[in-house]
């Protein structure tokens, strides 16, 4: 389970706002967050920039 969520609301995003920040539509930001999709190591690495973290905390185990 990704964090991606908890990051996103902590650093004040809407969905819209983040996908607009790593240039995708705002679904994809929904079907991260629930675990349907599985981004590309690319747009990992850009949500974690916009999101202030690592790779890591944000897609690693507990």
């Amino acid at each position: 389970m990704n964090k991606v969520k908890s990051y996103r609301l902590n650093q004040g995003l809407t969905q819209t706002q983040l996908a607009h920040k790593v240039n995708v539509a705002r679904q994809t930001i929904s079907l991260i967050e629930t675990n349907k999709y599985n981004p590309s190591l690319n747009l990992c690495k850009q949500i974690a920039k916009v999101l202030h973290t690592d790779l890591n905390s944000l897609f690693g185990g507990n």
